[in-house]
């Protein structure tokens, strides 16, 4: 059976899209909260298979959408490289810095698959149990993000750490990189082994950056790591995310070898359409503050975003992942929106 989601990730035109959300499995709905209060932690929560399968199905019983994508989070890869890694309530992931020679020596590649086991059970048990017409798809955090985070111990901010540590001693930087993209290539093979039709990378951090920053630390190991998937796994669509970055979304796209390139709330979907349409399918973009507000603005935006993707293969989606206060019923209107609209 053909799945929606996958036939545009391959260059198909469908009116109407195929829809999901990022961070659609999450504290806004009340069943996720529940489930989330069996967990010790949030870690013991994404290394639970029973209950990370339970988490990535709940909104698709719920809405419908045209693909499930596996719970778990991007901080997985550094936590089974051996960094010290804690998720503090109100404050997010917090990591024990790399700061010195002596923690880069700590990380030991050769644990990543026994201490990621847990995660490949969880997707081999979705594989086996989500609807026939419903995609599953596997993701990853990009290296340039996850090195952000590795660094600077948590993410946001100016990132000023990070690039100081780069520019002083660009060897490092590229062998941190180098050596997250090849165990990125690990995570996302296996997750495709296990029964992911699909994956994404996701680059939070990827705004920001001077052009050639850009390259280096986007551009160059997504390349590095699209270019392995697509040996090993022919078929399988990847999806990169580098959010925010603006005018470097095109460079992105022919660059790396993606199927399919996620915007960010702030691309106009003609111009997307105009510089990025002929090389990969489009993701995106309804701001998810729209989301919250529901309504008639709500309504309004969803076909604004539907209307402008029309003369491209286009995957419905947020610009950013569903906040925690958006209301389950709005995200139940945007899929009647999206079932109704026609081309």
């Amino acid at each position: 059976m053909a799945k929606r989601f996958i036939e545009v990730l391959k260059g198909k035109r469908l009116a109407p899209p195929p829809w999901w959300l990022m961070r659609q499995a999450g504290r806004y709905l009340p069943e996720y909260r529940e489930l989330r209060n069996r967990a010790k932690n949030f870690l013991d929560f994404c290394y639970r298979p029973e209950l990370a399968v339970e988490a990535s199905l709940q909104p698709v019983r719920r809405f419908g959408m045209d693909a499930a994508i596996l719970f778990s989070d991007i901080l997985v890869i550094p936590d089974a490289l051996g960094q010290r890694l804690e998720f503090r309530e109100g404050e997010g992931p917090v990591l024990e810095p790399i700061a010195s020679d002596r923690d880069f020596a700590r990380l030991k590649p050769e644990n990543l698959h026994r201490r990621l086991a847990p995660v490949y059970e969880a997707v081999r048990r979705l594989a086996g149990g989500i609807p026939a017409e419903v995609a599953l798809i596997g993701f990853a955090g990009a290296p340039w993000t996850v090195a952000v985070y590795m660094v600077e111990g948590q993410g946001g901010g100016a990132r000023t750490k990070i690039r100081d540590w780069f520019r002083r001693r660009p060897a490092d930087g590229e062998t941190l990189l180098a050596l997250l993209a090849d165990a990125t290539i690990e995570h996302l093979s296996r997750q495709i082994a296990s029964g992911a039709e699909a994956v994404q990378l996701f680059d939070s951090w990827a705004g920001g950056l001077d052009d050639d920053e850009f390259r280096r630390f986007v551009i160059a190991p997504t390349r590095r790591i699209v270019a392995r998937l697509k040996e090993r796994h022919p078929g399988v669509p990847v999806i990169g995310f580098p959010r925010e970055a603006g005018a470097r979304y095109p460079e992105f796209a022919r660059e790396t070898g993606v199927d399919a390139v996620g915007l960010d709330g702030a691309i106009v979907p003609s111009w997307a359409v105009r510089e990025i349409g002929a090389c990969a399918a489009l993701q995106g973009n309804l701001d998810n503050r729209v989301l919250v507000a529901g309504g008639e603005r709500l309504a309004g935006e969803a076909r604004r975003v539907l209307e402008g993707f029309r003369a491209r293969p286009h995957v419905f989606n947020l610009g950013h992942g569903v906040l925690p206060e958006t209301p389950p019923e709005h995200v139940a209107l945007l899929a009647q929106i999206i079932r109704a609209w026609k081309d």
